[in-house]
């Protein structure tokens, strides 16, 4: 996926904002954070490229 780094950063400006701003503490980050490598490591994780890949592709419309 092309796209892989700045959704990447997307996400972790999120949280970033979540934690600064939204009264997210840090282990909630430290914990979102572990939650999405252990879901890549899981066979759940092709269907899940899958998504972001057409939820992307509409959203750009390409």
């Amino acid at each position: 996926m092309t796209v892989t780094i700045p959704l990447v950063l997307l996400m972790g400006t999120a949280l970033f904002i979540a934690w600064r701003y939204l009264g997210m503490r840090a282990w909630h980050a430290v914990i979102a954070v572990l939650f999405g490598f252990l879901l890549a490591a899981t066979t759940f994780a092709p269907e899940i490229r899958s998504a972001i890949r057409s939820a992307l592709t509409w959203i750009t419309g390409h």
